[in-house]
């Protein structure tokens, strides 16, 4: 047995000293469920009882208040509780009353954040499937939540992306600019149909010179290796700018004209 000698009040609930210099935190519903005073009397096992009650109490709250933010996926809470040194019976028994309250749910969880991302983000229903993943939602939950997504959604996301990738490599050949666009489509999780059908619509400037973007990175590679001589110069600058996607007649056009000025 052991005799209670004292109970403070704290931020978190109560504090339980006993005259052996034991402490431990306890919730003001054990204290009047128990009826715990000073003074008192209290058995081993009503200690441990006590002690689990206090833990649950205390990652209840903690688990509300982490929701309070925003909404969790399951595996969150329960990665959090265990972060706050929570015992795993206690977390099995805080996530179910969170799911009986309706505080808890993967499928709300889920369909929230596909809308969210449709509104707020660029990414593609893959994009969104692999953070859903990373925060435990099941495949089949998730599979029904990226219902919401459709194709009409993603081309009108992916239109925007594409339309701001555009403007970032206008200085850049038409060929590595539908190359970019490509990728980044498909880093952020479109469907492949989908960014064939975007890369098919794209409206590139009718009066755009290509020639004049390749004379503009052409004369920053000359300047580069100006000082090789002429075979090893001529073959490093075809070879960047055909990588950059400019055409072989108008690559060959460009090193003749810039060898007839030094003649």
């Amino acid at each position: 047995m052991e005799v209670i000698q004292s109970i403070k009040k704290e931020k978190t609930g109560y504090l339980l000293t006993t005259k052996s210099g034991l402490k431990m935190p306890v919730s003001e519903d054990s204290l009047v469920k128990h009826r715990l005073l000073k003074g008192s009397e209290i058995s081993v096992e009503l200690l441990k009882q006590v002690k689990e009650e206090a833990s649950f109490d205390i990652g209840y709250q903690k688990a509300l208040n982490y929701l309070s933010y925003q909404l969790r996926s399951e595996q969150e809470i329960k990665d959090y509780l265990k972060k706050q040194e929570i015992s795993y019976p206690q977390i099995v028994m805080i996530i179910d009353k969170l799911k009986e309250l309706s505080l808890l749910d993967d499928k709300v969880f889920a369909e929230s954040y596909v809308r969210t991302a449709i509104r707020t983000t660029d990414k593609g229903p893959q994009g969104v499937k692999e953070f859903l993943m990373k925060k435990g939602v099941d495949s089949g939950t998730i599979a029904d939540a990226l219902v919401l997504f459709g194709d009409s959604h993603q081309l009108e996301l992916g239109k925007k992306l594409t339309e701001k990738m555009l403007r970032k490599y206008q200085q850049k050949s038409q060929k590595e600019r539908v190359n970019k666009i490509r990728q980044q489509l498909f880093i952020k999780g479109f469907h492949t149909d989908v960014i064939s059908q975007l890369i098919d619509e794209l409206d590139f400037d009718e009066e755009e010179d290509e020639y004049g973007l390749l004379v503009n990175q052409g004369d920053k590679l000359w300047r580069r290796h100006e000082r090789l001589d002429s075979r090893k110069r001529n073959q490093k600058i075809k070879q960047s700018l055909y990588q950059k996607g400019f055409s072989f007649d108008d690559i060959n056009r460009y090193i003749e004209e810039k060898e007839m000025e030094l003649e």
